[in-house]
C-alpha cells in the first residue's frame, strides 16, 4: 500500500533577531517577565523587504536538497499560512514560480498555527489516492507584519519562519510515514485569537484573549494526543519524540504534565525563534533533525491548535 514518508525537511527564519531587551525599549516590560511567562528570549524578524513566499522559498531549497529532489520532481505543491503576500493569489503559486516546478496544482491553506498539520494531511490523501508523488507542504509565517508593538500580550509571542516537509509516496506495508491524523475545530471561541483583516504587506493586528487561549490549548494538545495514541494502540512510552506548536513555553509544559511525558523528549524551540505560527512544527522538527535528536525509524507526535479555535495532530514513523 502507499504510505506518505517524509522525504526531506528544512527550515528557515530570517536574519534580524529581535530580543527581550529590544523589546524593552518599545514597550513596559521586561526580559524576566517575558521570559517567566514565555520562555522566549528571543525571536526572529523579516526584513522590510521581504514577504512570506521569501520564507517559504528558503525553507523549500533546503528541503529539496535534504529529499535529494530537484522542483521539477515535484507534483504538488501546499502552503500553510496566514500572511500571504496578498490577499490573493496564494503564495503557493508563487513558489511553484520561484522554484521553477512544472505547472502543478499549487494552493494554499488557512488554518491558523494548525496550517502546516492540515497540508500534512492534505498532502496524504492525495498520496494515498496515488495522484501524486512528490508534495512540497510549507508552512511559513511574517507575524511581525500583523502585531501592534505596543500591546505586550501579543508583541512577545510572534515571530517570522519557515518550515518545509517533501512528503512522498512509497510502496510499503511498514509503519514508516503518517500513521494517523486528526482535526477539529470549535468555532465558539472565534473571537478570542483573530485578526481583523490584512495581509503579510499590510499592518492589520493580532487580537488574543490570553487566559483563556492557554486553558484550551493545553486541554485540546493533551487530549488529541491521548486519543490518536490510543486508537494505534500505542503507549505514550513508545512515542520517541513530542512535538507540540511553539505558542508558549509554558503551555508546552503544562501539556507535557498533562501526559506525563518526559520533557527530554518534549522538542521545543521556542526559546530562539518564538511563535511563527504555522512554520513552528517544521522549524522544530527541521532543528532537532539537524542536532542530532531525531533519528530514523523514531515515531514522533505533532500537535498543534489555533485560533478558530482548531486543533490536531500527526503521528508518523520518521
Amino acid at each position: 500500500m502507499k504510505r506518505a514518508v517524509i522525504k526531506g525537511v528544512g527550515a528557515y527564519v530570517p536574519e534580524k533577531v529581535l530580543t527581550n531587551k529590544d523589546l524593552e525599549e518599545l514597550m513596559d516590560t521586561s526580559d524576566e517577565w517575558i521570559t517567566t511567562r514565555t520562555g522566549i528570549h528571543e525571536r526572529r524578524i523579516i526584513g522590510e523587504e521581504e514577504d512570506t513566499s521569501f520564507l517559504g522559498y528558503q525553507a523549500s531549497l533546503q528541503a529539496l536538497k535534504d529529499a535529494h529532489l530537484k522542483a521539477e520532481d515535484i507534483d504538488m505543491l501546499i502552503v500553510a499560512t496566514e500572511t500571504p503576500d496578498h490577499m490573493f493569489p496564494p503564495v503557493a503559486v508563487r513558489l511553484q514560480h520561484l522554484l521553477k516546478c512544472r505547472q502543478i496544482g499549487a494552493f494554499d491553506i488557512h488554518s491558523t498555527c494548525v496550517g502546516f498539520l492540515t497540508a500534512l494531511q492534505t498532502a496524504e490523501q492525495y498520496i494515498k489516492m496515488g495522484k501524486v508523488k512528490h508534495v512540497l507542504v510549507v508552512g511559513a509565517d511574517a507575524l511581525s507584519k500583523i502585531v501592534d508593538y505596543s500591546d505586550r500580550s501579543t508583541a512577545i509571542l510572534f515571530a517570522d519562519g519557515a518550515g518545509a516537509f517533501i512528503v512522498s509516496a512509497e510502496e510499503s506495508d511498514e509503519s514508516r510515514g503518517i500513521i494517523d491524523s486528526t482535526i477539529h475545530s470549535d468555532g465558539q471561541h472565534y473571537y478570542d485569537l483573530y485578526v481583523e483583516s490584512g495581509g503579510s504587506k499590510e499592518s492589520p493586528q493580532i487580537v488574543m484573549n490570553g487566559n483563556k487561549i492557554f486553558k484550551l490549548a493545553v486541554s485540546a494538545m493533551s487530549q488529541n494526543v491521548k486519543m490518536i495514541t490510543e486508537q494505534n494502540n500505542l503507549l505514550l512510552n513508545e512515542v520517541d519524540w513530542l512535538i507540540p506548536h511553539q505558542a508558549n513555553q509554558r503551555i508546552i509544559d503544562a501539556v507535557g504534565r498533562n501526559l506525563e511525558f518526559p520533557e527530554k523528549k518534549v522538542i521545543s524551540t521556542i526559546k530562539y525563534f518564538g511563535n511563527n505560527s504555522a512554520a513552528t512544527i517544521p522549524l522544530a522538527f527541521t532543528t532537532a533533525l539537524q542536532d542530532g535528536r531525531i533519528n530514523k525509524g523514531d515515531t514522533i507526535v505533532m500537535t498543534a491548535f489555533g485560533g478558530g479555535l482548531i486543533w490536531g495532530t500527526v503521528l508518523l514513523q520518521y
